[in-house]
């Protein structure tokens, strides 16, 4: 036992967990960069959301320490607990799971950015407790590009008459879009449905509709993120190429 009270064997396994963090962030990273130098982006553009869906605080921790600035959560709960152990990180919350609308109340309050927004009734509650606590909330529409049955998101049909009528809502701000493709284990079949998003996105801005602001796509997650790099993703959800294989 160490003077600090931590077992020798515990802080042995706390250095190796951070030092396998720290390599394959800085690898992710290079990997972002890349990618977008290849199609001639900048990799600054291109904006890392390290998903910790069922990660531990110290690994978590670990992560901010060696560079990691903004946090994926999928649950409410999880992240309440998570966002409160870390309160004194300067780190960015994004909510990237189904919402339901009962827990929109904590949502506004947790999260930077949701990128999960697929439905008025959803939009409407979280307009309502963002203006409870005079804040406007940034938020991405959520399309289920793929049209499967397994997967939330609005069809890409509708996606642009569901977003005229958020638009209005004054306590949210419409970024950009989302998408979760279908899984393959070979990226380029992904490519198409990244390659829709972008269209959509594109026709979204035409429409110019106020209050609505087409910057963002988030898509592309540790098995298709430089895929999504080429396509134009501006934001990647990566889970597993940072925090190794979840138990």
């Amino acid at each position: 036992m160490r003077s600090d009270g931590i077992p020798a064997q515990g802080r042995h396994c706390e250095t190796v967990r951070s030092e396998g963090i720290e390599s394959r962030l800085k690898l992710v990273k290079e990997r972002i960069e890349a990618a977008a130098l290849a199609c001639g982006r900048d990799p600054e553009d291109v904006k890392l959301v390290a998903v910790s869906k069922t990660v531990p605080v110290d690994d978590i921790r670990a992560a901010i320490k060696v560079g990691v600035r903004t946090i994926g959560e999928n649950y409410v709960q999880e992240a309440q607990d998570k966002i409160e152990a870390l309160r004194s990180e300067r780190v960015s919350w994004h909510f990237i799971g189904h919402l339901q609308s009962k827990k929109s109340k904590y949502a506004v309050k947790l999260f930077d950015l949701i990128h999960s927004v697929d439905s008025l009734k959803v939009a409407k509650e979280l307009d309502k407790r963002a203006g409870a606590i005079a804040k406007v909330q940034k938020v991405l529409i959520q399309v289920n590009i793929s049209g499967e049955t397994t997967k939330f998101g609005i069809d890409a049909e509708q996606a642009v008459e569901l977003i005229r009528r958020i638009a209005p809502l004054e306590n949210l701000t419409i970024c950009g879009l989302m998408t979760m493709p279908p899984y393959f284990n070979a990226p380029d079949k992904v490519r198409p449905y990244f390659k829709a998003l972008k269209a959509l996105q594109h026709l979204i801005r035409n429409e110019a509709i106020a209050n609505v602001h087409m910057e963002e796509l988030s898509m592309g997650m540790s098995g298709d993120f430089e895929t999504a790099i080429e396509e134009g993703a501006t934001i990647v959800r990566i889970g597993t190429a940072i925090f190794g294989e979840r138990a």
